[in-house]
């Protein structure tokens, strides 16, 4: 079988989330990963989710791309301590490979688990069936504010935005932190982003620096229909994600993130994501549940 190897990346904007996705064999089919210096007290559920899926791909044939991941976020992660990735090969067929992924941290004298992935890989085949969403009219990238220009304005509000997405670029249509309240039909939520430099040419690196990009704005939508925005009245945390890849992903470049909640209720929202390519091409669908609650809950 060959095995998936990490690629070095140039000292670039990249290099930041490369440091991320770059993880140690410490032992057969055990990675650990580290996280960036940060203020917060929690890690990125995206962070956990794109090192996660590395560790899987490390351990799959290479002609055998990433096509869904569905994960849990168990606990919150801890940035002052190393998370160890436990792979567990669950299948190698004919066309496809499965893989499990059990992320640990160290909590006083036990390991306990933070995050539970599933991955499955196929070798593409000649489709039956082959359709996809059209990507929506939007203004271009180069026409529209970054994210730092917007959050130069809302200052302590935006400031865990800022610190999270370091190594991803976003350009906005609508002000993420006190957006006006949406009504249906038109709940949609959409933003430009790519990762900033350049990556290797690792389909598997591409797969899960988007993984770790579909986590960034996709709660908000839950939001959509009140308003208002992460970093005033409301707080929120991921409990689950999953991705279809449809197409083969390039995640420095420019691809739009649509982001839309169908329901809600108990505490929790139901939030959908489709992602296209800047041709158009519709490259995967996200989803997600998380709880948001109103501060000091």
């Amino acid at each position: 079988m060959t095995e998936r190897t990490t690629v070095p990346v140039r000292e670039d904007q990249a290099a930041s989330l490369m440091a991320v996705l770059d993880l140690e064999e410490r032992d057969r089919d055990v990675f650990v990963g580290t996280t960036p210096t940060t203020s917060l007290q929690r890690i990125f559920g995206g962070q956990v989710a794109g090192q996660a899926l590395m560790a899987a791909g490390l351990t799959t044939p290479s002609e055998r791309p990433v096509h869904s991941l569905h994960s849990y976020f168990l606990r919150p992660g801890d940035p002052r301590e190393e998370i160890r990735y436990t792979v567990e090969r669950i299948r190698d067929g004919r066309s496809f490979s499965t893989r499990r992924v059990i992320a640990c941290q160290r909590r006083g004298d036990e390991d306990v688990a933070i995050f539970a992935l599933t991955a499955d890989y196929h070798r593409a085949e000649e489709p039956v069936v082959a359709h996809a969403q059209s990507m929506p009219d939007v203004p271009p990238p180069d026409a529209l504010p970054s994210l730092a220009d917007v959050a130069a304005s809302h200052r302590d509000r935006a400031r865990a935005a800022l610190e999270i997405s370091r190594a991803v670029e976003q350009r906005l249509i609508e002000d993420p932190f006190a957006p006006e309240p949406k009504a249906p039909p038109h709940t949609q939520t959409r933003v430009w982003m790519r990762v900033a430099g350049r990556l290797p040419d690792e389909p598997g690196v591409h797969a899960a620096a988007l993984t770790f990009a579909s986590d960034l704005t996709l709660l908000s939508a839950g939001l959509a229909r009140v308003g208002g925005g992460w970093g005033g009245r409301y707080a929120g945390a991921s409990l689950d994600h999953a991705v279809w890849f449809h197409a083969p992903v390039r995640a420095d470049e420019w691809f739009l993130y649509q982001t839309d909640s169908p329901a809600a209720s108990a505490g929790r929202a139901l939030c959908f994501g489709q992602l296209w390519a800047a041709d158009g091409t519709h490259m995967a669908t996200v989803a997600q549940e998380g709880l948001i609650r109103t501060l000091g809950d």
